[in-house]
């Protein structure tokens, strides 16, 4: 239950704001391309323009991301610890490989206004049209235009962004800062930039359709968002490698925990069982043995879900949760030996009824009880 729980994809949670255009986006929520955004490739220049308000800041959330299994590189924007962060990733099929990240600037708990622009002179980032940071060492090829857009979640991890998605823009050339400044006052003051024909706008999303699972991209024929009747990720990662899976911050450690505390009962319980039966000499090593297919088939069925993350660390915590669970039974029934030989008659019986040692367990049940 607590592994694969809700045993089922939920319902994908994103509503239509009212009053205002924009859209609401739940726990669980996405939105996804039809197809590629414009199907060519090439091109060194990007702008992205995005108006949200988050609910959550404190954690890493992805706010949207361009995938095409066939391309070897992507991006995407997330909220991670306080912080906008964009990141050139090289997805492959089951697995994230190393990523170059851009952190931009704090992000707080109210509607903001964020642009990026990329081009040969590097990555400048704007904060509700003012210029917060600039580096030479990061770039945002206008190549992942040509892949699919997944808006408030990874396309291959369960990440998804709760909040408010009011505005979105995306250009095939770098907007200068007065260019920034403009588009900023337009969105604000009419919910809208105001741009011209030929200025390299690949897609325009202001979100006032205010019903139906369509987002139109109100500057050319491709690129309609859809908003899916269940949440879904493009494609689900199974068994990501743990070099991939490890993140310094206290979110992945606290995961390593549960996965290890989970497993201890499960572990102590089984070799409880097994010992009291006795059908072979190496009980500890079938009890670990069997917690780790246990936890491999719970991963492999988490692959399906997505609202569930399918990974190799998790085998190995839950594995090492099933050998503390049996070094906490032998320890728990070396102190009941112990206590078998108390002088208080119930302090020997109840002490017997846990005792791992069979003699022990006869010999003190049988007297201890007689007094009791």
């Amino acid at each position: 239950m607590a592994c694969l729980w809700p045993f089922h994809s939920p319902a994908n949670q994103v509503a239509w704001l009212a009053p205002g255009n924009g859209l609401r986006f739940g726990r669980h929520g996405t939105l996804v391309s039809r197809g590629a955004l414009t199907p060519g490739r090439g091109g060194e220049q990007f702008t992205l323009e995005i108006w949200l308000r988050p609910n959550h800041i404190w954690a890493t959330r992805t706010i949207l991301a361009f995938y095409d299994p066939r391309h070897p590189a992507g991006f995407s924007l997330h909220l991670s610890d306080g912080y906008f962060l964009a990141e050139r990733k090289l997805w492959n099929r089951e697995r994230i490989a190393a990523s170059r990240k851009f952190y931009v600037s704090r992000a707080f708990r109210r509607l903001t206004f964020l642009t990026l622009t990329s081009g040969a002179q590097g990555t400048k980032a704007y904060i509700d049209g003012s210029l917060v940071r600039a580096t030479r060492r990061f770039r945002i090829p206008s190549d992942v235009l040509s892949d699919r857009l997944v808006v408030a979640n990874s396309p291959v991890l369960n990440e998804s962004w709760s909040g408010e998605l009011k505005g979105l823009a995306l250009y095939s050339h770098a907007l200068t800062a007065a260019e920034v400044s403009r588009d900023y006052k337009d969105w604000t003051r009419t919910g809208r930039p105001e741009i011209a024909r030929g200025n390299g706008v690949v897609a325009l999303y202001v979100f006032d359709e205010h019903s139906g699972n369509v987002v139109r991209n109100q500057w050319g024929p491709r690129g309609d968002l859809i908003i899916p009747k269940r949440y879904v990720e493009l494609h689900h990662t199974l068994l990501r490698s743990p070099w991939d899976e490890y993140s310094p911050d206290w979110g992945y450690w606290k995961d390593v925990l549960i996965n290890i505390a989970g497993f201890v009962p499960l572990g102590f319980f089984c070799y409880a069982y097994l010992s009291s039966i006795s059908f072979c000499r190496r009980l500890m090593l079938v009890t670990v043995i069997f917690g780790g297919i246990v936890s491999l088939t719970v991963e492999v069925l988490q692959a399906y879900l997505p609202t569930r993350d399918s990974g190799v660390t998790d085998v190995i915590t839950n594995t090492l949760g099933m050998g503390m669970g049996v070094l906490l039974f032998r320890c728990a029934c070396a102190v009941c030996e112990s206590l078998a030989h108390s002088r208080y008659a119930k302090v020997r019986y109840l002490a017997g009824l846990f005792a791992h040692n069979p003699s022990v367990e006869r010999n003190e049940l049988q007297r201890a009880g007689s007094l009791v």
